[in-house]
């Protein structure tokens, strides 16, 4: 599953690469490939101000998580002379040499099994972490999150693999005026399947999360590993799909906003820019929970462990500077921070407004088996075609 990029907002990095500082070789360096419109840019210029020496810090914002991972992937190759261009396709203002080694990098939870599996990152080293003033702040569930074995499963006994920075979830969102003639509110995963929405409803082209949120409306979780134990599954997502007039993981928002559709199931990332510029749109959080995403800085295989890096790290983790990232890119933090209604935008309040209770009920999408995902694959698959 691949999240589209998050649509640069007001405080994002908007230059293709922000370089701050500048000196000789010998200065101090921090080389950090991240999530477009995942970082103000003033959180990085506050950074530079922070610390005590000079440093030369190079922020290269790429469009998706899917380059960041194929870039991760490409370092642990010895470039050929035939794949120049895939080398060459990171590398800021057209320079010719490959493109550096990145201290970090961001990467999606959900591709972080297959980093470690691919041996495309590293651990934090154990010292590293005792370090990082803001690491004991984490809720245990993202700390959970990021230790891992080193087939890239949760493990308790296991390493820490990265380190969360900003997340969001899987949200509603629907056309106010439409539901006004219908005389109701979406509020629940249930609420997909009433009367009125045949044909009406976008949703993401993504087995795990139409699966999981059928999953979510039985009281399941969103990782059960046998669905053969759940026989009304089939039953619910073939009158879901009845509902449905359009799968897409890229173009779901588009029937929405034109009014081809009236509700869509989607990430937070691609729904909260658009809720400024079309006021008829509503996104809520599903009151039985959801899925959560989370974007984490990680560590590529073969770079030596900097101070500068664990430094930055920390530095998003700092309760005001995660405010910031919350506020400016329009997300929420995995640090507990003093954001009040007042802060937020009124349209965006459903969603970035912290509500304990329905956190509690969602879950990270973690590794299954490949049998299991075969499964959910196979059984979306089926039903599409129905």
């Amino acid at each position: 599953m691949d999240r589209r990029s998050f649509l640069l907002g007001t405080g994002g990095l908007a230059l293709s690469q922000l370089l701050v500082g500048c000196g000789g070789n010998n200065q101090a360096k921090l080389n950090v490939q991240l999530l477009k419109g995942s970082i103000p840019g003033q959180v990085v210029n506050q950074f530079q101000q922070s610390l005590q020496q000079k440093v030369r810090l190079k922020f290269a914002p790429i469009e998706q998580i899917r380059e960041l991972f194929q870039q991760l992937q490409v370092w642990q190759k010895k470039p050929q002379a035939d794949n120049k261009q895939m080398w060459t396709r990171f590398i800021p203002f057209g320079q010719s040499h490959t493109t550096a080694v990145a201290d970090l990098v961001t990467l999606g939870d959900y591709w972080l099994k297959a980093a470690i599996e691919q041996k495309l990152i590293q651990p934090l080293e154990e010292a590293e972490v005792k370090q990082l003033k803001q690491w004991s702040n984490l809720d245990e569930r993202w700390q959970k999150l990021v230790t891992r074995n080193e087939q890239g499963n949760l493990d308790t006994q296991g390493k820490i693999w990265a380190a969360p920075y900003r997340w969001g979830s899987t949200v509603i969102v629907y056309n106010r005026d439409k539901f006004q003639k219908l005389g109701w509110k979406p509020q629940d995963w249930s609420d997909l399947w009433r009367d009125g929405l045949r044909d009406r409803i976008s949703l993401l082209d993504q087995p795990r999360e139409i699966i999981g949120l059928i999953l979510k409306k039985l009281g399941k979780s969103y990782n059960t590993e046998n669905l053969d134990t759940i026989p009304e599954l089939e039953g619910e997502l073939r009158a879901l799909n009845q509902q449905v007039k359009f799968y897409s993981s890229n173009t779901y928002l588009e029937p929405l906003i034109i009014g081809d559709t009236w509700l869509a199931v989607g990430w937070s990332s691609d729904v909260v820019p658009l809720l400024g510029r079309y006021p008829q749109l509503t996104a809520v959080i599903p009151q039985s929970g959801t899925a959560i995403w989370a974007d984490l800085w990680v560590r590529p295989t073969g770079v030596a462990k900097g101070a500068l890096s664990s430094q930055w790290i920390d530095f998003c983790w700092q309760p005001s500077i995660a405010k910031q990232i919350s506020l400016l890119t329009k997300s929420n933090s995995p640090i507990s921070k003093d954001i009040v209604a007042a802060d937020i935008q009124q349209p965006l309040r459903n969603i970035l407004l912290s509500n304990r209770e329905v956190f509690a009920k969602s879950e990270f999408l973690l590794p299954l088996t490949p049998s299991t995902a075969k499964q959910y694959e196979s059984l979306f698959a089926k039903i599409k075609k129905a």
